[in-house]
């Protein structure tokens, strides 16, 4: 495993429009994540553990975990998508393969092919106990770049399409 301190920062005009979205997404503030380090192609994010992101038995909910994975493969998408874009997820698939357990989880977006449309991403969550990581889920994400669509601002959601009668 490489060390992401050592890996080269996201220019700083793309770090501010990654950490502006993010910002933006409720989800992500609700569960109290947070963006620990942006790299072209390569995105982290942190989760703390605390009772409301946990499910019956004490282990964070697939769900958060799942969130954050999502997040994170975005984001690293993000970082090399044109200015004035933005990003949606196509699909994803993860598999949780152990409890996920820590002080927090980290999970890590990595691209391994951009596209000029379609852009795939590696996910990774690792439980962190003081310096131990363990993996506790794996996936691949496939995103889209919608081009000459910025995001809506904070308080002006998305339109809906009109509904059917």
């Amino acid at each position: 495993m490489e060390d992401w301190t050592q890996q080269q920062q996201a220019h700083p005009e793309v770090r501010a429009r990654i950490r502006a979205s993010f910002e933006r997404q409720g989800l992500m503030r609700h569960l109290g994540a947070r963006i620990v380090h942006i790299a072209p192609g390569c995105v982290h994010i942190v989760l703390p553990i605390r009772p409301e992101v946990t499910q019956q038995h004490g282990y964070i909910h697939a769900g958060a975990t799942s969130a954050i994975a999502d997040s994170a493969g975005g984001y690293a998408a993000f970082t090399l998508f044109p200015e004035n874009s933005s990003v949606l997820t196509v699909e994803y698939k993860i598999n949780l393969l152990a409890p996920a357990v820590g002080d927090h989880l980290e999970a890590v977006g990595t691209v391994l092919k951009a596209g000029r449309t379609l852009t795939v991403c590696r996910l990774e969550v690792f439980g962190v106990q003081d310096e131990h990581r363990s993996l506790v889920a794996t996936g691949q994400q496939t995103l889209m770049c919608v081009k000459e669509r910025p995001e809506q601002p904070e308080n002006h959601p998305p339109s809906r399409p009109a509904t059917l009668t």
